[in-house]
């Protein structure tokens, strides 16, 4: 792809044409790949998407409490919801990866593609302004807000609820294993309710593999 390939696909996919392109090539380049790579504009970009989106929400639902305004936040910026979005608008052929990373598959991997949403996201406050990255966040998120009815209940909070509401003892969470790569981890964690039922799942973080988990065993118990 040429620079003026890759400045038309950003303006397309962003909604602003860069001034600065060694900015969002540097947003869309792996640690693997060796020298200024996406880390730090992922940190940026995360706390302006949790702005954007907190913002957002306090003006949509403005007579919801902080509890369910959190639990619609923390669903939106997940590194799930990230990474999907970061699949709708094809991020993963414009990565740069050092050979072994992408041997290694993780241009399918939620947490790169997620964190190079974000910092893309990041690369668009600096060059742009807030506004821009404002735009971009409110287009690509717009069907998940707009349709997320009600505040979602996180699968741990739900499965801690129903162990209490149940008089059993709180889950337990341990992980039964993990492999792969360090940049593309795999974890497989468990839960149990002690001494009765037990589901496992997998994730590419501890957090993500034990939320899968509570969702698996409150399927089977409900």
């Amino acid at each position: 792809m040429t620079p003026s390939d890759f400045e038309t696909w950003l303006a397309e996919t962003l909604g602003h044409r860069p001034r600065d392109l060694m900015l969002f090539a540097r947003a869309l380049t792996h640690p693997s790949e060796g020298g200024a790579d996406y880390q730090r504009l992922e940190f940026l970009g995360d706390r302006v998407l949790g702005l954007v989106i907190a913002t957002w929400l306090y003006r949509q639902f403005p007579d919801e409490a902080e509890g369910k305004l959190n639990s619609r936040l923390a669903a939106l910026v997940s590194g799930m919801a990230c990474a999907a979005i970061g699949r709708e608008i094809g991020i993963a052929q414009h990565i740069r990866f050092g050979k072994q990373a992408r041997d290694d598959g993780a241009s399918d991997s939620d947490n790169v593609l997620g964190d190079v949403v974000e910092a893309l996201i990041g690369a668009l406050y600096l060059d742009g302004s807030i506004g821009a990255a404002r735009d971009f966040i409110r287009h690509a998120w717009e069907s998940r807000v707009e349709t997320m009815e009600s505040a979602p209940q996180h699968p741990k909070s739900a499965l801690q609820e129903w162990a209490a509401a149940h008089d059993c003892a709180a889950p337990v969470y341990r992980v039964a294993r993990q492999s792969g790569p360090p940049h593309n981890p795999q974890f497989v964690v468990e839960v149990e309710i002690p001494g009765g039922a037990k589901a496992e799942a997998s994730g590419t973080s501890k957090q993500e593999a034990e939320t899968a988990a509570a969702k698996a065993l409150l399927e089977t118990l409900q």
